[in-house]
């Protein structure tokens, strides 16, 4: 059963019920995966001068950045996971402003990408990321670590389904307006996620904060 509310989520990462050595697992199959294809993105990306591939690439690196900071406080109490929690929502809107910024260079210059490398990193992005995501998905109810976790998850699959749709563009239209359409829309995925997860972790940060308050 699904928790109903933030305070009865945080005991099922401690380890009390078994679920830390799974959770370190996905962690680490999460970290290697978004690692690899950060590299794979970010060299095809400049290569096929597509905007949209260097977004999803950018996201492949924070994830990978997220994901160790989420091993890392595997074990900790709330307040350090929350803590961790609000570095990584910084991190997604850090990254989703550089996407917007690097989107609008591209139609500035004008930049036609190369639709085939498009189409083929970005299948083999989509098929890495859904195992992943379907690895993470038990753990999306869970603290604001949690839940960060799976909604970079959740984004990388749906910003690699746009890369697909974007190289299709391309290869339709011969245009680069598919492919920077499509990265500006990941870069306000990443807006819209990376707020989610700071609203949450902000609220656990409080509760915590409550908790260890005084009675007066």
């Amino acid at each position: 059963m699904a928790c109903s509310h933030d305070s009865c989520c945080p005991t099922t990462v401690s380890g009390e019920d078994g679920t830390a050595p799974r959770w370190r697992r996905a962690l680490w199959i999460g970290l290697i995966v978004n690692a690899g294809f950060f590299l794979t993105e970010i060299v095809g990306g400049v290569m096929a001068g597509s905007a949209s591939l260097q977004a999803d690439a950018l996201d492949f690196f924070g994830d990978a950045v997220n994901y160790a900071i989420s091993l890392i406080v595997v074990g900790m109490g709330l307040r350090w996971r929350s803590r961790a929690a609000l570095l990584k929502g910084a991190t997604m809107l850090a990254f989703a402003f550089w996407v917007l910024g690097n989107t609008a260079w591209h139609v500035w210059i004008g930049t036609v990408p190369e639709a085939e490398t498009m189409g083929v990193i970005g299948a083999a992005a989509l098929l890495a990321n859904g195992g992943v995501a379907l690895m993470l998905y038990r753990f999306r109810t869970g603290d604001a670590n949690m839940r960060s976790v799976w909604i970079c998850s959740r984004n990388d699959v749906l910003g690699n389904v746009a890369v697909l749709l974007a190289a299709a563009g391309v290869f339709g239209t011969r245009t680069g307006w598919p492919d920077v359409v499509v990265a500006a829309i990941m870069g306000g995925l990443g807006l819209h996620g990376g707020w989610q997860i700071v609203r949450q972790a902000r609220r656990e940060v409080g509760m915590d904060m409550a908790t260890l308050s005084p009675a007066r």
